[in-house]
């Protein structure tokens, strides 16, 4: 079983095929992903209502796709009216967690506006992969731990700040990390491992923005016991987000 938390749907605006619903689908036949959870690139970079919506029409290609609800901190009364309508019937079925992308919203993750964005996709029970980046891994547990009943992923587990991982994992039980990246250094993946184990660390790869193989390699490279690799790539994901 490969769960993979962290995944895109749409065009990005950079000179790469990542449009199509049928990218998504040929790279999860290719490298055995049997869910993807995807968030809409137009809801990230440009209108979180409408391409939520968007998605909404893609997500029935394919039933291992799940999505990923986008929330702009800055238009909360849209993101509730969002996650009113698309949770609603059977959309619990489909919508099973929310993203929010701290730097195409600009929106510090230590600002009030992240906290009431994450303490309503709490309210509706979703949990909330939060893109990080250096430092800010450790302010996103400091706002997990406010936030009762919060579940909070730090998407690319700081990237470049992947060191304080266990500082920021001590501040939140709250907190969990998956650790996607485009540049990433050798070793982390174990290192991690062996400050926390694997009970708090999930399998994403930003796909369609980049190549699956990037982030099976790293955990490869990792040499996961069994039980890391169960917990990885997929038991942590199923107990989260109630897959």
């Amino acid at each position: 079983m490969l769960i993979d938390v962290h995944a895109h749907w749409g065009p990005w605006f950079f000179s790469m095929d990542v449009g199509p619903v049928d990218v998504n689908i040929e790279l999860m036949d290719r490298f055995g992903i049997d869910i993807q959870l995807v968030s809409a690139i137009e809801a990230i970079v440009y209108d979180a209502p409408v391409g939520n919506r968007s998605l909404a029409a893609q997500l029935p290609a394919d039933p291992r796709l799940r999505g990923m609800i986008v929330v702009d901190p800055r238009r909360l009364d849209e993101a509730k009216a969002d996650l009113r309508e698309l949770l609603a019937g059977d959309g619990r079925t489909r919508w099973v967690g929310a993203k929010i992308h701290t730097e195409y919203s600009r929106t510090p993750i230590d600002s009030p506006a992240m906290q009431a964005a994450i303490e309503l996709t709490t309210e509706y029970g979703l949990p909330t992969l939060v893109h990080t980046w250096a430092g800010n891994v450790v302010d996103l547990a400091d706002v997990a731990d406010r936030v009762p009943d919060a579940r909070v992923i730090a998407g690319h587990m700081g990237a470049p700040g992947w060191p304080l991982v266990p500082e920021a994992a001590s501040r939140s039980d709250r907190i969990w990390f998956e650790p996607c990246w485009s540049a990433p250094d050798a070793n982390r993946i174990r290192w991690i491992l062996d400050q926390l184990g694997p009970s708090r660390l999930m399998f994403g790869t930003d796909a369609t923005l980049i190549d699956p193989s990037v982030a099976i390699g790293a955990f490869e490279a990792a040499n996961l016991t069994p039980t890391e690799h169960e917990a990885i790539m997929w038991q942590n994901a199923t107990t989260l987000f109630r897959l």
